[in-house]
């Protein structure tokens, strides 16, 4: 059952990205759009998650927001090398990193995986935890897959690579529902990673994506769709039952 939701996801990624290509004429709106959702992903869904899963401490502070910042630190810190290794070979520090498009690309297919994994784990403990979380995973896929086509795009790579690792994206929920056949992730683990990957996807959407869609075009129509992105998040939150 859960594989059968999973293609669900598949479909619903796909149609994501899908989007997110029509609407190229629209980029400043696309990248608001992008933001917002990422935003809204984090913020509403991501770290609550992690928080209730991982909430052990260390040194006074709750392990999931540890690994959040850290997340965040690590992204950043893996762009300024790249920056720094492109200006070596007499590329433009304006200009974009390709390998970042790709790494955050990647990170979203983790994502995407880890979403198959949860589904699958919840359909073990019941239906009707499963139809939820099935809910929460086919609607934010549409999200996962408009962010997966606009980050590899915005960084410089070609329009193949930014289709070959949607198709990634959408097929990684069929393959971790089906590997909860074998086994079960610990949901101690999963918080830790839900606090690491939010760091990470919070980065590129305060410090790339964001600015990125109000550098030429500094209009209200952009502002809306990033705040329309977060309460599409929002109402998808709260129609899963969070």
């Amino acid at each position: 059952m859960a594989v059968f939701v999973a293609l669900g996801a598949f479909l619903m990624t796909l149609f994501g990205g899908w989007t997110a290509q029509r609407v190229t004429d629209r980029r400043h709106l696309v990248l608001g759009l992008a933001g917002g959702l990422m935003l809204g992903v984090v913020g509403l869904d991501l770290l609550p998650e992690a928080m209730e899963a991982s909430g052990e401490k260390v040194f006074g502070v709750p392990q999931a927001l540890l690994l959040f910042v850290g997340g965040f630190l690590l992204a950043h810190v893996v762009e300024r090398l790249l920056a720094v290794r492109q200006a070596a070979h007499g590329v433009g520090a304006d200009e974009r990193v390709p390998q970042v498009g790709l790494t955050a690309a990647a990170a979203m297919v983790a994502h995407s995986l880890m979403d198959g994994i949860a589904l699958g784990a919840a359909f073990q403990v019941g239906g009707g935890m499963g139809a939820t979380v099935a809910l929460a995973v086919i609607t934010h896929d549409f999200a996962d897959g408009f962010n997966t086509y606009t980050i590899t795009s915005l960084y410089g790579n070609a329009r193949r690579k930014a289709i070959t690792m949607l198709i990634l994206d959408a097929l990684a929920p069929i393959v971790g529902a089906a590997s909860t056949l074998l086994f079960t992730l610990p949901e101690e683990l999963l918080g830790s990673y839900l606090g690491f990957f939010g760091g990470a996807l919070l980065y590129l959407a305060a410090a790339e994506i964001l600015p990125e869609a109000h550098h030429e075009h500094p209009a209200r129509s952009t502002l809306f769709c990033t705040v329309a992105g977060v309460a599409f998040i929002w109402l998808v939150v709260g129609a899963s039952g969070g």
